[in-house]
């Protein structure tokens, strides 16, 4: 079983389908490391496994804590962990944050969310040998209504943008949540790096879902969701 890299990662922009999933425990990181090219330890386990109303209201301590179990078990799979909301502020707490993130975890690198305004913090990091992976459309650490994005031109534009502006900070991956399929894929040509889309059509590079949604244990399911079992019923 050999353990995926960084370098593994981006040979597979426009060849192979980059298979990921989020996982905060033991026994979901045992079952996805089989099968995962990327184990994202995403802040939505705020909501999923602690009922909080938002990701903004985890702690990076908790973080931390679920980030280790999973990268404990996790064998293969490259494992990224998210930084939670306003532990990037700037590049100096961004970097004594995530170098913290990793030290204590042993992650293969570390997630932020945003465009533009975020590509200095990007590109310090990155200079300081930490990986990372970006985010761009629907941000939610910072969206007040949860809707697709890039319906109208001034949001594609932006969008799209921020995505070449990512991509040229030193990123290895971006995620893309929650947009038009059209959008999706133009990102996906236009950028070097792989894209993994989470509502954002089949053109992505990969995809990603939290465990949870797809197994049918999550009290709500965005649209694009597509479940496998319905464990609540079940």
């Amino acid at each position: 079983m050999q353990k995926v890299t960084i370098k593994k990662i981006l040979k597979k922009k426009n060849k192979t389908p980059i298979v990921c999933l989020s996982a905060y425990s033991k026994a979901i990181a045992k079952v996805a490391d089989k099968y995962c090219d990327i184990i994202l330890v995403g802040d939505s386990l705020s909501m999923v496994l602690y009922g909080m109303k938002t990701t903004r209201d985890i702690k990076i301590d908790t973080m931390i804590q679920h980030a280790k179990t999973v990268k404990n078990f996790s064998k293969k799979s490259l494992v990224v962990v998210d930084m939670p909301y306003k532990t990037y502020t700037n590049k100096f707490v961004a970097y004594k944050n995530a170098n913290m993130i990793m030290k204590l975890t042993k992650c293969d690198a570390v997630k932020l969310e945003g465009g533009k305004k975020i590509i200095n913090i990007i590109k310090y990091l990155t200079k300081k040998k930490i990986p990372v992976m970006g985010h761009v459309g629907l941000l939610p650490q910072t969206s007040i209504k949860f809707k697709v994005k890039g319906k109208n031109k001034t949001q594609k534009n932006k969008i799209l943008e921020d995505a070449k502006a990512v991509s040229n900070s030193g990123v290895f991956a971006i995620i893309i949540e929650c947009v038009i399929e059209s959008l999706a894929k133009i990102i996906t040509q236009k950028i070097a790096v792989p894209t993994i889309g989470i509502g954002a059509s089949k053109y992505c590079d990969g995809q990603i879902l939290v465990a949870d949604d797809m197994l049918g244990l999550s009290d709500y399911y965005p649209k694009f969701v597509k479940q496998y079992s319905n464990l609540n019923k079940i």
